[in-house]
Order: C-alpha cells, then structure tokens, then sequence
C-alpha cells in the first residue's frame, strides 16, 4: 500500500474516531453508518484525483462538488435537478433542514432524537471535518494541523454533553489522531532512505554512525506507537491524581448541564456559567464559605448580595446583555425609576471575600450608592454592578459598601405608572419559542388583577405556595423556553427555574423583568457578622415599577424571605441610621452558626435553610491539599514542561561529550577527529542536510559546504576535519590536527547563520539528529531480547513453548 493511501485511510478511521464523541448527544447511531459511507465515498474521490495527478486545489474542489451532490442526495432528493443536482430548491430545502435543526437543538435535551435537522448537521459536520481532515493530512500531507479539525469536533461534542464517559470518547479520538501522525510518519522515514532506516546506529562509542548497516524503519515506528501510547495514558491518568477543583458561584465546569463534580479542595470561582454552577453550590458536600460581612442594618433579612442580572432571554437561555463599562464614580447616580417620595435608608456593610473565591463581578447589596475597594474594578450603569478589569477578580477583597434600602408601600407599587417605552420594549421581549401555555397560565393566574402589582404579587404567591410546587436541586438546571414549559407541567426545581419562569410570565403581561444572581443574607455569627456559603447561592426576579424602579420579588419556597411589601401586612420598622461599621470587623466568624426560628426540622435535614453547617475560616479549619498530592503534581507539571525540551537537553549533552576533552593517547585523538566529524554531519541534519554515507568525507564535506551556504571560514572548518577523519581512517600513520573542537563549531555557527528563523527553532528546540535515541532504545532493546534467549536453558523452553504451541493450534 502506498504512503498515500494509507494516510488516506487512517484520516478516514481519526474522523470517525473522533465523531463518536457526538454519539451521546443523539438518539440512535444509524448516522455514523452514513456518514462513515459519505466519508469513504469523498475520500475515494480524492485518492482518484491525486492519482490522475490534479493540483492539489482541484482535488479539494473535486471533494467539495462531490460532497454537495451526496448532501444533496441524502437530504434534499425530492427537491435536486434530475434527483441529483443541487439546484435553488435543493439549496433551500438544505437551508430549511439547518434552520429547523437548529432550533430543535435548543429546544430538546440530550439525547435529542434525529430529526431531518439534527441529522442534516450532525453528518454534514461530519463530512466536512472529514474533508478539512483528508485535505491537511493527505492532499498537503500534514498530518499535525489536521488535529485542529478533530480538535474541533471533539470539543464541540464535549461542551455539549454531559462528561458522563468522556474519558472514552477523548481516548477514541486521541487514538486516531496518533494514528494520523504515525501513519505520516512512517511514510516520510520510508522517503529517506537507508540512513533513516537504522544505517548509523552502531551501538555505543564516540565513532557511532560512520559504519552503517541495514535495516527498515521498523524501530522509529515502534518507538513513536509506544510514545503515542504513552502519551495518551498520561492524559488519561494524570488528571485523577490532580486535587478536585471545586467551582463556586458563576464557576462553570464545562460539564454541560448536569455538573457533577463536588470535590472539597481549595478551588477558585470563576464566572462562567450561573446556571451550571447554582445547581452545584446547593448540591455542594460541604458548605465552603465564601464571604463574611458586617452590617449596621438592623434586620438584613432582605440584604441579599447581588452579583449580575440577566436581563437578555433569547429562547436557549437567560444571560446578561453586552454593555459600555466605565470606570467607577466617586458616588453611584441614582437608581433608575426611583421616586423621592419612596421610603429610603442608607446602610454600610463591609465585605471580606474568602480568598478561593475568585471571580470577576463584586457581590453588593443592591442599590448600592458608594463602594470603596482597591483594585482594578469597572462599572457597568445599567445593572449596577462592578466587574474586575484586566485579571482583577474577588479573592481575598476586602471593601465597604454604601447601599439604599428601599421601602415603598403596597399603595405607591400599585399606582406605578407606566414605564418607559425604551425600558418596556427591552425587558419585555419574549423569543417565538417561548411556548403559548407560559402567557396562558400567567393570564390565568393574574386574572382579575387590577394592576401590575397586583399580577406580581400573585404570581409570586402561586409559585411559593399555591401552585403546588416542589423545590428540588437535582432537576436540570436548563432555562429555555422548553425547560420553562416542562418546570410548568412537571412543577419541580430550584431557584433557577423559579426565577426565570417568573421573569418570562411577567413579561408576557408587559411588566419588564430580569433575573439577579447572587446570594441570600447568610447565616449570622455569634459576634454579630454573617458568613455566606456556597449553598447561598441564590436567584430571584426583579420587576420595574415606575416611581419605585427595580423590585425584588421571592417565588421560591424554603429559600430566602418574601419582601415586605409583598405581604399582606407591611412592617414599619426600617434599619437604622447610617453608622460608620467597625473597621476590625473580624473575619472569622464561628462555626456554629444559628438558623432562624422559621426554618422547619426537615427543611433543615434537606439543607434547605441556606444558614446551616456553614464551615469556619479556611486558615484554620482547611488542612488544604496534602503536601504528598502538591509534591505529585509539582513532579507531573515538571515533567509536561521538560518533556519538549528532552530533544534540545539530548543534543547540548551530546555536543558537550563529542567536543570534549579527548585524552592524549594517539587513539584518544583518533576518536576525538571521529566524534568532530560525527557532530559536524549531524549538525547539517539538524539543518535539513541529511547525512549521505555513500560519499567520501571530503565529498560530504564538499557536499555540506554547497547546501549549507557557508562562508570561506566555515568551509575551511568543515574541509579540515574531513581530512583529520581521512587520516584515521586512510593513513598508516595518521598524522592527527588540532583545533577540531573550534573548527566544528565554526562550521555550527556558519549554518546557523545562513538558516532561516524557523529552521533554526527546529534545529534547536526538535533537531532532526535526536532520532538516535529511538535508534539507540531499539538497539539495546534488542540486546536484550537477544540475551534473554541466550541465557542457558532458555533455548530448551523457547522451542518447547513453540512445539507445544504449533501442537494446540
């Protein structure tokens, strides 16, 4: 079989490797047949036009063509010229099929089933990886950049799904992209020739090869399957002695949706996705406290920390909108829609982070009027909330927040006027997929209301009591427009679902809404602070009600408190007057903390009460990860860096020994011309200049001197030492020079000189000469072998096991 044809085949295998990954995020497998027969079909187009010979652009094109008409077959039969041609219905119905499938993705939950759309992208994609593929490793024959498409389409079906055995889909797919690489591999050492072939691995001495010997090209090959193994177990196995990173608030995983990971270690949260981490922090083993604070509110029941809100919903899922941000003022304007005739207290609450929760946005009670923190922070005005800048996260901050408690009364939220066009018409678009049973059941629940307000408080009152429903933190955390509709019939979930479901209904009834992430108050100490944990981790709805601006409503059960204004009878009793907190507030609160009175026996066994079990400080209660752990993944993190630097280590070592000290015998000398020269011709094929052993050294010298471009001075170096080396080799009595040791690195400089930049990192960082090592592991692999079977009494058993082997079949 041809160099050709087998990366041809081994392009076909690595694509199909690779797309099982898309296995589970569909039901069936009847697809990969399919594509498995589109891909051969293409990749027998191309190996017919590389044999013609075409130009390499014409044998992608010729690909392209074909792999239209089979899309078009498959797909789009009905509407082709003649069945077959692509013509504009053709090309509208494929359109149609990636349109629907599109929207079919987000509306079913993995698995999904194969519908015409889903199938029209899933083998489509296939097959055109398949083609980017066939055209980088075989049409341009380079194999390592056709791992960026594999790369691709595996990630694609990683981020998608749920993890749940990605460690087979990652060895499948690794696997055929190894055996992409080793297949061009033993295809270029099939092109150069004897020396490449094991001609200069005479085992051991300074001489090593200037006597060659045949051989094929059997052991490089071997080498590479066994470092390609190798390699891939690493992947494998190094990452579950890594210590579990455990995300926080706004810390996606990257697991899809489901996010199982709860490991307890010392990890950072990031901001990522706050749906995928909501539903961690609440399932989380341990209650890992993540801020403190002190307040001079006198009931901080209502102080819930604020992180981001999500005020764009597009059908798929709820998220923030891209905004302007602006540096930080002195004092923050005013909140939008707030009336001066609206009850209003200003409190202070200073704020420490624990220092393993890192992510961008500031937690703040909301409204907040003036922050003071170090750092490098931005505001974005819309949602008033602050975001770190150029690396800036959370960690360890420590600040002071100035924000306004608002109090309005059920009168003034019932006679809002109506809000601004531009604020209505942005926070009450609802997507198409958004289904009709959502604005049903809101005109059905609110029904009767004499205003906004009123339609608030209901639709609040019926998902936190009346409506029947169940909270529950292991039901997905999905938030489209298909996840609302089956929360609705299913009446099961967590804050996330409440929230969003809330938020969707009222902007059905045209009142604006968006959805805050954040957390509850917290759980208080016995010093009077308050210490917030992961599993306070929390989403609410806020509504807009002109006079009285953004407004937090509560429909969760069992989480948080219902806000004042909401209940049917209204305290009077507002926080105190602004005090100046002490600036030592401690930041260790104790590690019993008490639950309020309200919070039921049970709903404190399910972990409902979000002030229970929180864990003391980390400096004194976390051990951290075991020094035994830190010292394995030290070693690991050592050993991945110095793993691309072996070749250069190899090579620098060599050198050393070559053009060191020889001795002072004559035979000492001998070796020492040897070993100049030896260093010399591998230097030229680090450079490209593949030694040729069918020369004499003064025509190898010659041979060096035209293709390397040397100058005088280097030309005389390399011609020098091939005459010291015909001297050993030719001379009765060699008659040995001096000065081989400058010489040869003369003749180094000079070839470094006339490469170019990219020849000279490869001569350095991969040098071409390295393959001795694979050369030299073979040999004494060999050796090996060959004085196990010598060992005495060994022969008598080997040809018993053969015997008694041929004998059984």
């Amino acid at each position: 079989m041809s160099g050709r044809a087998r990366l041809a085949l081994c392009a076909f295998a690595a694509t199909l490797l690779a797309s099982g990954a898309l296995l589970p995020l569909v039901e069936g497998a009847g697809w990969l047949v399919q594509a498995a027969l589109l891909l051969g079909v293409q990749g027998g187009v191309g190996a017919l036009a590389r044999r013609v010979p075409l130009a390499r652009s014409l044998t992608i094109a010729s690909q392209t063509l074909v792999t239209l008409l089979l899309l078009t077959v498959v797909f789009a039969r009905d509407q082709a010229v003649f069945g077959v041609l692509p013509g504009p219905q053709a090309v509208v119905r494929l359109g149609e099929l990636l349109v629907a499938g599109g929207e079919d993705i987000g509306t079913y939950a993995i698995p999904a089933p194969m519908t015409d759309g889903i199938r029209l992208m899933v083998v489509g994609g296939v097959v055109l990886i398949g083609l980017a593929v066939d055209a980088l490793a075989v049409t341009f024959r380079s194999a390592a950049p056709a791992g960026l498409p594999l790369l691709a389409l595996y990630s694609v079906a990683a981020g998608l799904g749920d993890g749940g055995t990605g460690w087979l889909w990652f060895l499948l797919a690794a696997c055929g992209y190894l055996l992409l690489l080793l297949a061009e591999g033993r295809d270029r050492l099939s092109q150069w020739g004897r020396v490449f072939g094991g001609a200069s691995r005479s085992p051991g001495g300074l001489s090593d090869g200037l006597s060659g010997r045949g051989g094929g090209a059997s052991a490089p090959v071997r080498t590479g399957r066994r470092i390609g193994v190798l390699a891939v177990g690493i992947a494998l196995v190094v990452p579950l002695a890594l210590p579990a990173l455990d995300s926080g608030l706004l810390g996606g995983r990257g697991g899809g949706s489901g996010g199982s990971g709860k490991g307890s270690g010392g990890g950072t949260i990031t901001a990522v996705n706050p749906l995928v981490s909501l539903k961690d922090n609440l399932n989380q083993p341990d209650n890992r406290e993540v801020m403190t604070y002190r307040t001079n509110a006198e009931d901080p029941r209502d102080l819930y920390l604020r992180i981001i809100s999500l005020d764009e919903f597009n059908g798929s899922e709820w998220r923030s909108s891209t905004r302007r941000l602006t540096d930080v003022p002195d004092r923050l304007p005013q909140p939008t829609g707030l009336g001066r005739d609206v009850s209003v207290t200003e409190i202070r609450t200073n704020i420490f982070s624990s220092p393993s929760y890192q992510q961008d946005y500031l937690p703040l009670p909301y409204p907040a009027s003036e922050v003071a923190i170090e750092g490098r922070w931005r505001y974005e005005p819309e949602g008033r909330t602050l975001i770190g800048d150029d690396g800036q996260n959370t960690g360890g901050a420590q600040y002071e927040v100035s924000s306004l408690i608002v109090e309005p009364t059920a009168a003034q939220l019932a006679a809002a006027g109506p809000p601004p066009q531009k604020l209505r018409s942005e926070y009450t678009q609802v997507p198409d997929s958004l289904p009709d049973v959502v604005a049903e059941e809101a005109e059905k629940i609110t029904e009767g209301s004499a205003n906004a307000y009123e339609r608030a408080v209901k639709l609040q009152s019926w998902f936190a009591s009346e409506g029947g429903f169940t909270y529950n933190t292991s039901v997905s955390s999905g938030t489209g427009s298909s996840a609302i509709a089956r929360f609705l019939r299913d009446k099961e979930g967590f804050c996330i679902h409440f929230s969003f479901t809330m938020a969707a209904m009222a902007r059905t009834l045209d009142i604006p809404a968006r959805v805050a992430v954040g957390f509850t108050p917290g759980a208080v100490q016995s010093d009077g602070s308050y210490s917030v944990g992961l599993r306070d981790a929390h989403a609410w709805p806020e509504l807009y009600f002109e006079g009285v601006g953004w407004t937090r409503f509560e429909p969760t059960p069992s989480r948080g408190s219902a806000p004042t204004y909401t209940l049917p009878e209204t305290p009077t009793d507002g926080a105190s007057a602004p005090a100046q907190p002490s600036a030592g507030a401690s930041t260790a609160p104790s590690a019993v903390p008490s639950a309020p009175e309200s919070c039921s026996p049970q709903m404190r066994r399910q972990g409902e009460c979000g002030q229970s079990a929180a864990p003391g400080p980390t400096s004194s209660t976390d051990e951290g990860t075991p020094a035994g752990t830190v010292a394995l993944v030290v070693l690991g993190a050592l050993l991945v860096l110095l793993l691309p630097l072996l070749p250069l280590l190899w090579r620098i070592r060599v050198r050393n020994r070559r053009l060191g000290s020889g001795g002072r015998t004559p035979a000492d000398a001998a070796a020492r011309a040897l070993a100049a020269w030896q260093e010399i011709t591998d230097c030229a094929w680090d450079y490209g200049i593949a030694p040729d052993e069918s020369l004499t050294p003064r025509k190898a010298a010659a041979r060096i001197v035209r293709l390397g471009g040397l100058d005088t001075m280097a030309a005389e170096a390399v011609h020098r030492i091939a005459g010291a080396v015909e001297q050993v080799l030719y001379a009765p009595e060699p008659r040995l020079a001096a000065g081989l040791t400058e010489d040869a690195l003369a003749v180094r400089a000079g070839l470094e000189a006339n490469a170019g930049r990219g020849a000279r990192l490869r001569a350095r960082l991969a040098p071409r000469s390295a393959v001795r090592v694979a050369w030299a592991v073979s040999d004494r692999w060999a050796a090996l072998v060959q004085r196990w079977t010598d060992r005495p009494g060994r022969g008598r058993w080997t040809a018993r096991w053969r015997r008694l082997s041929r004998q059984h079949g």
